[in-house]
């Protein structure tokens, strides 16, 4: 890591709207458990899909999408990431530490509201909060490294990311059984049911594709992204 681009990507990032578009989203999952909480639904069903479809589902892509795109596109669209690749940084360095901001910020603005989320809908009974949470921390990591990816390949990132997020996983992946194998969201699913056990989580993903799936996708984008941002810099000098 870098300090120094470490600060400025955590300036720009929480330092413009889209530092208060941040907040919405968690707002809006706490906001929804607090009312759910009171009702007299079944709370394991009503945990699992809020915590899985609006938590896990929704809260977690639209936040990698926010944060991993805002932390690298917008330099590039403005131009300002010339200033950036100008210093005697290796290529490589600029990703990873603009990846763990990412990260980190992703990881506060969705852990953290999980968590919060899943105590006050069904305690810690059957470890079910506790597999969403890490769901949502392995999840977060894999989102956060391809749509950085995609802010460094395309113009079009936010546009990509939200087709990815929207149509693939929401749309394709919910009713298409062969599609969820290539889903961030049922691999995170996976994780949570591997920690919660007791059947209290329905993964259709093995945990044994799963890990490796998060894995590739998270390095293997994260090298993609450097090996690009390298490319720009010489396209830039020719």
């Amino acid at each position: 890591m870098n300090p120094t681009v470490a600060r400025l990507t955590l300036r720009g990032l929480l330092g413009r709207r889209r530092g208060l578009l941040l907040l919405v989203v968690p707002a809006l999952l706490l906001i929804v458990s607090a009312i759910a909480s009171g009702s007299s639904a079944d709370p394991h069903g009503l945990t699992v899909r809020i915590l899985g479809d609006l938590g896990l589902g929704t809260l977690v892509p639209i936040l990698g999408l926010v944060v991993g795109t805002g932390v690298i596109a917008t330099e590039i669209d403005d131009g300002s990431i010339v200033y950036l690749l100008a210093k005697p940084l290796p290529r490589w360095r600029i990703v990873t530490t603009k990846l763990v901001v990412a990260i980190g910020v992703t990881w506060l603005f969705s852990v953290v509201p999980t968590l919060l989320s899943g105590l006050l809908l069904f305690g810690t009974r059957d470890g079910l909060v506790l597999g969403y949470t890490v769901a949502v921390l392995v999840a977060g990591v894999a989102y956060s490294a391809l749509f950085l990816l995609l802010g460094v390949v395309t113009r079009h990132a936010v546009v990509a990311g939200l087709g990815y997020a929207l149509i693939w996983e929401a749309l394709v992946g919910n009713y298409v059984e062969g599609a969820r194998t290539l889903s961030i969201q049922q691999w995170g699913r996976s994780v949570a049911e591997a920690v919660a056990g007791n059947a209290a989580i329905v993964a259709d993903v093995s945990l044994g594709a799963a890990v490796p799936l998060l894995l590739a996708v998270t390095v293997g984008a994260t090298v993609l992204a450097s090996v690009k941002l390298a490319g720009l810099t010489l396209a830039g000098e020719e």
